[in-house]
């Protein structure tokens, strides 16, 4: 059965995980890159480094952001959202952002782009210490699909 998913289970899903796809486009380009993420229950929240992301979400806001959550071939949900890139200067939005991703739920094993610096695990008394650029972007239109089947057997059968 493929479904929809409402805006509470699309937001239970953004913050349960913490890898997404962020897409851009700028001068004919467009550029698709996994980004480890974490949700505030209003933005997305992201820590990066200077790069072509950045230099195109500089150039064009808009941007497009994706979520999967692969059971099986079988059994998945996907959210898609659209909104704005929004750089964060100002120190005390910045040490939020960066207070929202380390607090993030981690998995047990986790690659060095998800650890915020040197400091990794234990975070500087100032977060605004570490290095790279935090962004966060504002939602502003959001959809969710899934597919999953109540009988196994029925699938099979078909």
């Amino acid at each position: 059965m493929f479904g929809e998913l409402n805006d509470n289970e699309i937001r239970g899903m953004l913050g349960k995980h913490f890898i997404g796809h962020i897409g851009c486009h700028a001068n004919g380009k467009t550029y698709v890159v996994p980004i480890s993420y974490a949700f505030d229950g209003e933005y997305i929240c992201c820590h990066t480094q200077e790069g072509m992301k950045l230099n195109m979400m500089r150039e064009n806001p808009g941007v497009c952001f994706e979520v999967d959550a692969m059971e099986s071939k079988i059994i998945w949900k996907s959210i898609i959202l659209w909104g704005s890139f929004e750089e964060i200067i100002d120190p005390l939005e910045r040490r939020n952002a960066l207070k929202t991703l380390l607090d993030r739920v981690y998995p047990f094993i986790i690659s060095k782009k998800m650890k915020l610096g040197a400091y990794w695990p234990f975070p500087p008394d100032e977060l605004n210490n570490i290095k790279g650029v935090v962004f966060r972007i504002r939602i502003e239109e959001m959809t969710g699909r899934f597919e999953e089947y109540d009988n196994l057997e029925t699938m099979q059968a078909g």
